[in-house]
């Protein structure tokens, strides 16, 4: 897997820094089948082909989402390439992005600005620390309804309204040094691929990330091709 093409850089040993994070169990009974199995299997991909990760983290609350989230930031230092995966609920919300922690129940109460993570903000802050370069993987494009406090007082008194739900995921900006792949195509649903052990997604992503020098774009072009044909 080749990362980049900075060709005075291009001989230096580089660190491979990767944060995996994959939440099923969620607090609203929104419950996914493969965002765990997905996440573990990728940190074990990413670790055998020199990232270093730590490991999978599972099933995040917010605030450890947030603490896990500065650590790796922290932990950044110009000229690494950067790794981010994240494989769970996603929702689209006022035109921005937002990853949907564990305890998503808080969000009808405190809204989903203040209870989730805003991807955008997220991949800016990454790619602000200056690697070599930043990959974003998000594998989080399904159906997701939200919960709104105040549509449900009015549903109480008898409204008739709709649950707001998202349509996948927007495209997003892309800085000098960033790429990013979505499971599917901006404003879709991902293919959960219920009674697998990974999403259609990851699936073809394990199988071909380890592809030895090979430019990090291609790898992305052949899985979204076997995504789309093979699946």
């Amino acid at each position: 897997m080749a990362t980049g093409s900075k060709a005075d850089t291009r001989s230096q040993p580089r660190r491979k820094l990767a944060l995996v994070i994959g939440i099923d169990n969620y607090a609203s009974g929104k419950i996914l089948k493969n965002a765990r199995n997905d996440a573990c299997d990728m940190s074990s991909k990413l670790e055998s082909i020199g990232f270093i990760t730590n490991g999978p983290k599972l099933d995040l609350t917010y605030k450890q989402m947030e603490h896990t989230l500065v650590e790796f930031k922290h932990s950044i230092e110009e000229g690494d390439t950067v790794l981010f995966y994240f494989a769970g609920h996603g929702t689209q919300w006022e035109d921005q992005n937002f990853l949907i922690p564990r305890d998503d129940a808080d969000i009808a109460v405190k809204g989903v600005k203040n209870r989730a993570i805003l991807a955008q903000k997220l991949l800016d802050e990454l790619t602000d620390r200056n690697p070599f370069v930043t990959i974003f993987l998000l594998d989080c494009c399904r159906l997701y309804y939200l919960r709104d406090r105040n549509l449900e007082q009015l549903r109480a008194r008898g409204e008739n309204l709709d649950t707001p739900k998202s349509s996948g995921l927007k495209e997003m900006h892309l800085s000098a040094g960033s790429l990013i792949a979505f499971a599917c195509a901006p404003g879709a649903i991902a293919n959960d691929w219920e009674g697998q052990r990974n999403g259609l997604f990851t699936k073809y992503l394990l199988q071909h990330i380890g592809t030895v020098n090979e430019d990090v774009r291609m790898i992305l072009a052949d899985v979204t091709h076997d995504a789309i044909i093979l699946p």
